[in-house]
């Protein structure tokens, strides 16, 4: 088989790629994705997520390596394996970025990437997007007790500033989820030039000496290849299209060789910079049945809010459980908004897991843009095998204190004249922590990812990165990455956003190399 554009991975940015690539029909597009059709009903309903957080066929289920700076701990960093990818199991949330965070990736050589460049980008993506409009008594109280606090509402967090609290932007459409599958490829799947491959795992980028000519796949236990004629583009995501480059001999030398892989290009920034947001969840008990544990403690409030959902498309499982959302600074010397806070309408022991019985509900907060790196790995010549990821979190000052500031804040809000009402007491961590080093000590136990890795084939044209603005390899023809891994620096929020824009933008620089 042989196709003018060979796509690698079916998740927010290979979607995108496989409609824009494909859709003036001058040129054929074959989308590879490791993980089966978007078929399961979970993957449609936006509060879905918790179905899908953990499982084994529709999530990657990665874990990272022990990380020193979290007491050994391997954090779960789950990824959609689906067409769709993270887009069909994420928390649905769209939050672009401030203005600062591209305007900075141009400063740090990604030129033609500042925030006048992309803005189009993300208008491009708007319609798979909806502003919630159911309201709920709890989240209504978390917004007034951020004003109690002189933090001002914000009804559209992608507007003039994202400073506020307010109801979230979520990729939804009349209460169903809107994932990169459904606003991209569904359209697309009827063409004639696009052809999608299901259960095919990406082996190895095939090379003519430093050309790359096509991609060999695993598919039902069998080997096969797929030719392209004019380029290979990866867009399995920040772990996996680093990997597939360093199985393809392209990465750092002395790691590749540790492997036995013959070294084509030394490039010692593919799988550096590793970037995550790491979250801490504060858990409380709350003082009325007014959250979405209540709506499922039963089986008899289970089946009723399953009705709600199928005869009028509203309830928690229309929105899922992030609805609201809060940014703004906590360290004074920050230039622009440094912390974001969600409130959850439900509680559990970990994200995905049974609700707890009483009512209860969490406010999750990170710092949006963390200076700790990391770097990922493969950890064996075998493209099965899962790459080492090893985050880094809280190596900076930096970090250790917007996770204490953020605490406090948290605290703070749940402390206010309007929201503490609703607060009957801290679960988690729970009110005995309360110095600097106590705080710290609980992220270090408790700290999970923000789900939100990138960062590891950034842009730029010093000797650290990997793909120039174009998003070509560099010392490779042929060969793109676009997907989150080339971001040079995380955006402040949620990643799938920038995500869908820099497939966006990067189909126009394909097309345009074309003619």
């Amino acid at each position: 088989m042989t196709f003018d554009y060979v796509v690698v991975g079916g998740g927010s940015a290979g979607c995108t790629l496989a409609n824009r690539l494909s859709e003036d029909g001058r040129h054929s597009v074959l989308l590879l994705e490791a993980g089966p059709p978007d078929s399961n009903p979970w993957l449609h309903v936006p509060i879905g997520y918790g179905k899908t957080m953990f499982h084994p066929v529709l999530n990657w289920g990665f874990h990272t390596e022990p990380d020193p700076n979290m007491n050994g701990r391997r954090i779960y960093w789950p990824r959609g394996r689906t067409l769709g990818g993270s887009s069909a199991v994420n928390g649905l949330i769209q939050i672009r970025g401030q203005p600062e965070d591209f305007d900075g990736w141009a400063a740090q050589g990604a030129e033609g990437w500042g925030f006048r460049d992309v803005l189009p980008y993300f208008a491009k993506s708007l319609p798979s997007v909806e502003k919630i409009r159911q309201r709920s008594e709890l989240v209504d109280a978390f917004i007034a007790g951020a004003r109690d606090l002189g933090i001002p509402r914000n009804d559209d967090f992608n507007g003039a500033t994202q400073e506020g609290a307010g109801y979230l932007h979520l990729t939804t459409r009349n209460g169903r989820r809107c994932s990169a599958a459904v606003a991209y490829l569904r359209p697309a799947r009827g063409r004639a030039n696009l052809r999608v491959e299901t259960g095919a795992r990406a082996g190895k980028i095939l090379l003519e000496g430093r050309r790359a000519r096509g991609v060999s796949y695993r598919k039902d236990g069998s080997e096969f290849s797929a030719g392209a004629r004019k380029e290979v583009i990866l867009a399995a995501g920040a772990l996996q299209s680093p990997q597939l480059l360093q199985l393809s001999g392209i990465g750092p030398g002395a790691l590749l060789q540790r492997h036995g892989i013959a070294v084509l290009a030394d490039l010692p920034g593919v799988g550096a910079n590793l970037q995550d947001h790491l979250a801490l969840r504060i858990i409380y008990k709350c003082t009325r049945p007014v959250t979405t544990n209540d709506e499922l403690r039963s089986v008899f409030a289970k089946a009723r809010t399953g009705l709600r959902y199928l005869l009028f498309r509203s309830g928690p499982m229309a929105i899922g459980v992030m609805t609201g959302g809060l940014i703004t600074k906590v360290l004074p010397e920050s230039g622009s908004p440094d912390l974001q806070v969600f409130i959850s309408t439900v509680s559990a022991e970990q994200r995905g897991a049974e609700p707890h019985r009483w009512p209860g509900f969490t406010l999750v907060y990170y710092p949006m843009r963390p200076t700790s790196r990391g770097r990922v790995e493969i950890a064996s010549p075998d493209p099965q095998a899962a790459p080492a990821m090893h985050p880094n979190y809280l190596a900076t000052g930096h970090d250790r204190r917007l996770m204490i500031e953020g605490a406090r804040l948290v605290r703070r809000l749940a402390a206010t004249p309007s929201f503490s009402p609703y607060v009957l007491e801290e679960y988690s961590p729970g009110p005995s922590v309360k110095t600097d080093e106590q705080i710290l000590e609980a992220v270090r136990n408790a700290g999970s990812s923000g789900y939100h890795p990138c960062g590891t084939c950034r842009i730029g044209k010093d000797p650290g990165a990997v793909v120039d603005p174009q998003l070509r390899v560099h010392g490779v023809q042929g060969l793109r990455v676009v997907d989150a891994s080339v971001m040079p620096s995380v955006v402040s929020g949620n990643t799938n956003a920038a995500t869908v824009m820099i497939a966006e933008k990067g189909a126009d620089l394909i097309r345009a190399a074309a003619h």
